[in-house]
């Protein structure tokens, strides 16, 4: 037996009393608010595929699988966390001892509820066997990349990818003890406690540790555990110089126009490999997403600029630099965060003409456009106008303007524009 191996360290006694332990800490940690992920979890409960849920580290994955558990019952699974220290140096060939384990402490289950599974090397390789006898698999991970090429082939259409993002505006309301509005009926005074709901809610994010206690760094803590833990030492960085330089101005400038190549030269990063490496490093960490411009060829996709996105407003406010309080762009990312919670295609749309749309959704035909408000007839102008274009350029016929208040519907021929305020839009997509 290598000397290394995992079982070499712990007697089967002292294995069994770990299972034990981490099942009785998971069933009695706190299901929190109900999370808009769980009835996805819910219906896959009756497929043979395994559901991987993945995000940011302290985003609640954790949580919703004691949801998911707990809708289940205490006694139909088993329960393992690859973070706690006394599984280093497991590896996927000490499955079936662990399995053994299992079996002698708590009797043959057929369902297994794993955390943070990104910490055991060819974890894929004993899932797909364990699949194949017909156990059914709930996973969690902080890792983007959790599916890469080689993981994906081995379970190539036998599994349903769950990314659970920072809290909505709706759940944040919840998490904060706030009553939800009726949306049909706001008064004048709903409407303003709203408004400032989402103020709080820009301001202090979706991060469920960082909202419950605002007053510790633990923005901070969280963004430094992912650079260090989740890139660092995974990509094995010996200096961090560059890496930290970069995702410190990127997290500075959430719904930023980034080039590559000017990044490079900017930040001194050596190549365009490097720069497109490093960002790539960061989304597969949780910490930004990046949209391509549409266009109809795939090439000038990817060598035109891309949009920056913060994984939360509340996370890049915390370690991000602005001069000012950047609340447009701010608002725009909250937006974006909303889309891609929905699991939709985005992109963002320039014209010849000089004209920018915020976000196009091509399976739904739309375009929306974020502006922190239209009460200056010039910016309300512009914002209809190239909207309008974009629509004409389209051929489409929907068009939606987001703002922080205001209500109101525009045509012009066939084209339909709705302004909406940014607040109710949130609550009526369940976003």
């Amino acid at each position: 037996m290598n000397e290394n191996n995992w079982q070499a360290k712990w007697s089967k006694e002292q294995i069994r009393a770990m299972l034990r332990e981490q099942l009785q800490t998971f069933w009695k940690r706190e299901t929190g608010v109900v999370r808009e992920k769980l009835p996805q979890l819910l219906k896959a409960a009756a497929l043979p595929h395994a559901v991987i849920i993945s995000g940011l580290r302290r985003v609640g994955k954790s949580t919703l699988l004691a949801q998911i558990a707990h809708q289940l019952g205490e006694n139909t699974f088993y329960y393992l966390n690859f973070e706690d220290e006394r599984f280093l140096g497991f590896q996927a060939e000490d499955a079936n001892s662990l399995y053994q384990a299992l079996i002698e402490s708590f009797g043959e289950k057929t369902v297994f509820m794993i955390d943070e599974i990104q910490n055991v090397i060819g974890w894929e390789r004993f899932v797909r066997r364990f699949m194949d006898m017909g156990l059914k698999f709930y996973i969690t991970g902080n890792n983007a990349s959790l599916l890469s090429d080689e993981s994906g082939s081995r379970l190539t259409g036998r599994y349903l990818p769950i990314d659970l993002l920072p809290f909505s505006f709706r759940e944040f309301l919840t998490f904060k003890g706030h009553d939800l509005p009726d949306l049909d009926r706001l008064t004048t005074a709903e409407q303003a406690l709203l408004q400032r709901r989402l103020d709080e809610y820009l301001e202090q994010g979706g991060i469920p540790e960082p909202v419950k206690y605002p007053d510790l760094p633990l923005h901070r803590a969280l963004y430094d555990d992912v650079l260090y833990r989740d890139i660092a030492a995974r990509y094995r960085f010996d200096d961090l110089r560059a890496l930290k330089e970069l995702a410190f101005y990127l997290m500075s400038n959430p719904a930023g126009m980034i080039s590559f190549n000017k990044l490079k030269g900017q930040l001194k990063l050596g190549s365009v490999n490097t720069v497109k490496n490093y960002i790539g490093y960061l989304e597969a960490s949780w910490l930004l997403f990046t949209i391509n411009v549409h266009d109809y060829s795939v090439k000038r996709q990817q060598i035109a600029p891309k949009k920056i996105y913060a994984i939360d407003t509340g996370l890049a406010r915390a370690v991000g630099f602005a001069f000012s309080p950047n609340r447009g762009r701010l608002l725009e990312n909250l937006i974006f965060l909303a889309l891609r919670r929905q699991g939709r295609d985005i992109y963002y749309l320039t014209l010849k003409d000089g004209y920018e749309v915020d976000f196009y959704l091509p399976h739904a035909g739309l375009l929306i456009q974020v502006a922190e408000n239209l009460q200056q007839e010039q910016i309300r102008e512009r914002e209809i106008r190239a909207l309008k274009a974009a629509m004409s350029s389209l051929n489409l016929q929907k068009g939606l303007i987001l703002t922080a208040n205001g209500e109101d519907s525009l045509q012009s021929g066939n084209m339909t524009i709705h302004i909406q305020p940014i607040a109710t839009w949130l609550l009526k997509n369940m976003c």
